[in-house]
């Protein structure tokens, strides 16, 4: 393993984000403190509490996950494709690092941006809503494996496009629509038996579920289901970028 490249593209990665930090970091920030507004102060007056929890603070896991969904797929795609817009991915191809090593570099840049943020978001949360944490190991271990896990997600995004509009195409028809219907802002058991079940096929549910889990210890699904599931998209997405490098689909720039 080249540590010494990984360190280089890593920190080429990072340094991006700081030079695109309004970008990065404010717009997300000011998106989420908006939903808190909207839905914490109009929704929240008129829902007291959910299962014993606020519904202002109900919400706060919710919100991270939205956020770190999304951002983690969208750093990572945006972080290998813009090499294939711009050109510059044949110097990165033509250097002595191995795929692993890319991998490691975008993925890891990626998560440590989308975890960043996330904890930002969570420490503005605090100024709206009362927050307890009960199992604060278990929040960062969801919020390690969900960055990582949607960053590699992103990463397959971004080697699949050839343009813009696809780079944009599933983390605004899918990931999104999935994330605010997977109960960010509402407990999936206040839906009929019916509803109920459909979201039981929502993958993120069991993301959101298990983060929401560490803070306030009830969720809508068991925490074990809930790491068992992340840990299988984590080993899905893993398994799907080893296939592209092994038959090296889309990689001819």
């Amino acid at each position: 393993m080249n540590f010494h490249a990984i360190r280089a593209m890593y920190g080429f990665e990072m340094a991006r984000a700081r030079r695109t930090v309004l970008q990065s970091i404010v717009a997300p920030v000011i998106s989420t403190s908006l939903y808190f507004v909207v839905f914490g102060a109009a929704i929240g007056s008129r829902i007291s509490q959910i299962d014993g929890i606020s519904y202002g603070a109900f919400i706060v896991p919710g919100l991270v996950m939205l956020s770190l969904l999304t951002q983690s797929v969208s750093n990572a795609s945006f972080g290998i494709y813009f090499p294939k817009f711009s050109g510059t991915i044949y110097e990165l191809l033509s250097a002595p690092v191995s795929y692993r090593e890319i991998v490691v570099s975008y993925v890891g840049a990626a998560a440590t941006k989308s975890i960043i943020l996330g904890l930002i978001i969570l420490a503005t949360a605090g100024l709206f809503a009362p927050l307890q944490v009960q199992h604060p190991l278990w929040m960062i271990a969801f919020l390690l494996l969900t960055a990582v896990t949607f960053s590699l997600f992103g990463f397959i995004i971004g080697i699949w496009a050839d343009s813009f509009e696809k780079l944009q195409l599933v983390p605004l028809l899918i990931i999104t629509p999935l994330t605010f219907l997977g109960g960010s802002f509402y407990s999936i058991k206040m839906l009929p038996p019916v509803w109920h079940t459909i979201s039981l096929f929502n993958p993120v549910v069991y993301l959101i579920s298990g983060f929401r889990w560490s803070f306030y210890g009830n969720a809508d699904v068991s925490i074990a289901v809930s790491l068992m599931m992340t840990l299988f998209f984590l080993v899905a997405f893993l398994a799907i970028i080893a296939w592209i490098f092994k038959t090296g689909y889309k990689l001819k720039f």
